[in-house]
């Protein structure tokens, strides 16, 4: 792929079980990407370098994912002026994900951070992807197609349904 315009980013290793469904979803609408591991507790120096270089690297959007006190969507929020997604990850040292989920939501006024649900970094690449297709028309047209995919899955689903019955 070209010059990455959306960054993916983790605190850990552990986060890509979650973290890839983000990558898939770019993939598939053709919005270019990189993907690596910003821990901001274990490594604050690096994250702050990604975060003050994202833009000049042509960026467009962050995608940050995080599990426990999920410090690094807000963190890097708080270092740039791009669009800062957080995905909440429910991991091994959670709170049952909500620790994860609160630390992204909750942000002070000023430092905005999307936020997803919990595990949700498919959702997260298609609020990147969308976030890109604002300017970008070829990207646009992938998000109309892949939208209009999800309407026929439903319609399909309500035509089994009809036909086979409830039980079926």
């Amino acid at each position: 792929m070209s010059q990455p315009q959306v960054g993916i980013i983790m605190g850990s290793q552990s986060d890509l079980r979650v973290m890839r469904d983000a990558a898939q979803v770019l993939e598939e609408l053709g919005v270019s990407f990189e993907l690596t591991i910003v821990s901001a507790h274990r490594t604050p120096e690096r994250m702050f370098d990604y975060a003050k270089a994202a833009r000049q690297k042509g960026l467009k959007a962050i995608i940050a994912g995080a599990g426990g006190a999920a410090h690094l969507p807000g963190m890097v929020a708080s270092l740039t002026t791009l669009p800062v997604i957080g995905v909440p990850v429910k991991s091994s040292n959670s709170i049952d994900g909500w620790d994860s989920v609160l630390s992204i939501l909750q942000m002070p006024g000023g430092v905005p951070v999307a936020t997803v649900a919990l595990d949700g970094a498919k959702n997260a690449g298609i609020l990147a992807a969308q976030i890109v297709g604002a300017f970008d028309q070829d990207v646009a047209n992938k998000l109309e197609t892949y939208k209009e995919n999800l309407k026929a899955k439903v319609e399909e689903s309500i035509s089994a349904v009809s036909k086979n019955g409830w039980k079926a």
